[in-house]
């Protein structure tokens, strides 16, 4: 590398992840002519106190929809929250207009929570993020909103 650019490493980084996402996205939109851009979907279930009690992340972009996160706080676990986030999540990205969505789940995670509603792994990747454990890839097809 040339000696007129400095090198910046750290931890989480706000500015950049935006900068980087525009950017991104600038690309996508290029490449995908016609597309719409991607969207942030999120469900929220709050309890009677409206305290977060699970959550779940992820996006949109053409048939595509992926869960980049979900939680279900440790107390109401074994209540369905999962299955209702998973369930809503499904049905807004039918909306949407996709036709699959992705996610990954860690073996110490819930990957028989994903299989249990129809993921199918796509293959894993052992060794992830420590020896004994592995990073599963799933997807699952989804099926079209009756009219």
């Amino acid at each position: 590398m040339k000696n007129h650019y400095e090198v910046l490493i750290g931890e989480g980084n706000a500015e950049l992840d935006q900068r980087l996402s525009d950017e991104l996205d600038k690309v996508n939109h290029a490449a995908t002519i016609g597309t719409p851009a991607a969207r942030e979907l999120t469900v929220q279930i709050l309890d009677k106190h409206g305290e977060l009690a699970a959550g779940m992340s992820g996006w949109t972009w053409g048939v595509a929809a992926g869960i980049a996160m979900t939680w279900v706080r440790e107390d109401v676990r074994k209540d369905g929250l999962g299955s209702q986030l998973l369930q809503d999540f499904e049905v807004e990205a039918l909306t949407r207009g996709c036709t699959h969505v992705f996610t990954t789940s860690f073996t110490f995670q819930a990957p028989g929570f994903y299989e249990r509603h129809g993921y199918q792994e796509l293959f894993r990747w052992e060794g992830l993020p420590t020896p004994d454990a592995a990073d599963i890839h799933f997807r699952k097809e989804l099926v079209p909103l009756s009219k």
